[in-house]
């Protein structure tokens, strides 16, 4: 079956419950399992294992399963040539009428749109300032104001424009902050910005006043229509393409004040300067005018009928053991919204953690994305609905009720006794992808615990750790506004040299080695003088 022939065929899927003759529906349930194969069998061709996801949508994992009419529209605007503002002055204009905004942009990406508003909003839309960016020698605009509640890792696509950032933490803080260089207020949406002191409505009073546009975040968020963001006073709203839309994965859709919103398109590719890096191609625009188009076709209520169906058949399946209970939760907030399923039990009964399953499904094969945590007592998992797939349901709950029916021994608590002792300073060369660095480790051991701290390139954190035998595990938080990275050390101690590695999380894994200080001088008494110096 041809690419193009599977997607019309998809296009034609229940995705809202719709009524199909039985014949008619099992021909296109055999279809799309079909496509789901050969889609497994591309990605396993170069060595990666394809994932269930459970998660929701992050990036990480992929984003949002495209719908089938996105799909579709990307396929047949691959095939021929458009001028590209031509295109997006149509898609803009489209997208207003779908939404009831002034006007819609697409980017690479919510960041991306956010880098492009930035950049609106220190230029004004005049390109001898947008070929100096991120240099804003000279510019009258170059500050951006963010609540302390909107500081997060995103925001380094503000930064990346050259603004300085100026955090606030109340409205007096704010309203003071204001100057002839504040270019923008960024707020992200959650609880904070939608009440309180400091929500979008009580900023957006003190900004219009003075013509400073406010920049709201939605990225996970369901798409409100009419908008509820920009009904609150937000001059620009920007949703990611590839969450809860389930549009393109490279794509962000930025709705707002139309001049805003063309000068953005003005520092976007195709165009030079400093957004020619955040590419946007044909495909993707066509793709998230298409997915606007079937969010306000979609079913919703029945989505969420039927994700409610998918986690009743995997609570049944599973509160038959013993000690495991289930909750549904079903979150009233926009971002992220999708039930989920949580599955909790007593790890003293069933000596296994929801850390260890979610870790357990995540790396062997049918290869399962879930959460695990632990909390007073009990432990769980939990099943986030919104991105998983028919069948998914019976694959997770088979799953789970088989590793949470095994018989196990309780887990060994007591630790092997260190046979090392890692109190001392310690010299530790970090080899990362393309260079390294020189760090310190300050350790002090009691037994099979250590605490102390690390030095990196430029900041020390706190230090904690066990060590059994001659293996130990540590570690320490940089944590910066809007940013934090773990460091996890593990590895080996032998002659007063430590070699093993660091964990990092969404930066993978370092390489590093480490010696202890010996110090060699001389042991002799300090003499303090009662006064000044008679002599210098």
């Amino acid at each position: 079956m041809k690419r193009r022939d599977a997607i019309k065929d998809l296009s034609m899927l229940p995705l809202a419950g719709s009524i199909m003759l039985p014949q008619r529906k099992a021909a296109e349930t055999v279809s799309r399992s079909a496509e789901i194969a050969a889609s497994k069998e591309i990605y396993q061709a170069i060595g990666v294992e394809p994932i269930i996801n459970c998660r929701g949508t992050f990036t990480i994992i992929g984003g949002s399963i495209e719908r089938p009419e996105v799909r579709a529209a990307m396929d047949a605007a691959a095939q021929v040539f458009v001028q590209y503002d031509e295109l997006a002055f149509g898609a803009g204009k489209r997208l207003a009428e779908l939404t009831g905004a002034e006007w819609g942009l697409v980017s690479a990406g919510c960041a991306a749109g956010m880098k492009h508003v930035t950049v609106a909003c220190v230029t004004g839309g005049n390109p001898e300032k947008l070929i100096r960016v991120p240099n804003l020698a000279g510019f009258d605009k170059t500050e951006v104001i963010i609540p302390r509640y909107s500081r997060n890792v995103y925001d380094h696509a503000l930064r990346n424009v050259g603004v300085t950032l100026i955090t606030v933490d109340s409205i007096e803080e704010l309203s003071n902050a204001i100057s002839s260089r504040t270019a923008m207020i960024y707020l992200m949406a959650g609880d904070e910005s939608m009440s309180g002191p400091m929500s979008l409505e009580a900023i957006s009073k003190l900004a219009k006043p003075k013509n400073i546009p406010v920049m709201v975040d939605a990225a996970a968020e369901d798409l409100t229509i009419p908008n509820v963001h920009l009904k609150m006073g937000a001059d620009v709203v920007i949703y990611s393409g590839g969450k809860a839309l389930c549009g393109p994965q490279c794509a962000g859709l930025v709705l707002g004040r139309k001049d805003l919103l063309m000068s953005a398109w003005q520092a976007s590719a195709p165009h030079h300067g400093p957004g020619r890096d955040n590419k946007v191609g044909r495909e993707e625009t066509m793709g998230m005018v298409a997915a606007v188009e079937a969010w306000t076709k979609r079913d919703h209520a029945g989505e969420w009928k039927r994700w409610l169906s998918w986690l009743d058949n995997i609570s049944k399946k599973v509160s038959t053991i013993e000690s495991v209970k289930t909750t549904v939760v079903e979150p009233k907030q926009l971002s992220n919204r999708t039930p989920q399923l949580r599955v909790s039990w007593d790890p003293a009964k069933l000596n296994i953690t929801g850390e260890e399953i979610a870790e357990l499904f995540g790396r062997t094969k049918p290869r399962i994305a879930l959460g695990g945590g632990s909390r007073d007592g009990a432990t769980f998992i939990s099943i986030t609905t919104g991105q998983m797939q028919p069948g998914d349901d019976k694959v997770v709950s088979d799953r789970l009720f088989e590793v949470l029916s095994q018989k196990r021994a309780p887990q060994k608590t007591d630790m092997a006794a260190a046979s090392v002792s890692l109190k001392g300073h310690w010299e530790a060369n970090v080899e990362f992808f393309s260079s390294t660095s020189k760090q310190t480790l300050i350790i002090e051991q009691d037994g099979n615990w250590l605490e102390g701290s690390h030095k990196g390139e430029f900041s020390v954190r706190e230090l904690q750790g066990t060590v059994e035998g001659n293996e130990f595990k540590m570690r320490s938080t940089d944590r910066q506004p809007g940013d934090a990275i773990t460091f996890m050390f593990s590895g080996t101690v032998k002659d007063d040299v430590m070699t093993g590695s660091i964990y990092m999380g969404e930066y993978m894994t370092a390489k590093f080695t480490a010696k202890k200080l010996k110090f060699k001088m001389k042991r002799e008494k300090i003499m303090i003088p009662s006064g000044p110096p008679l002599a210098t």
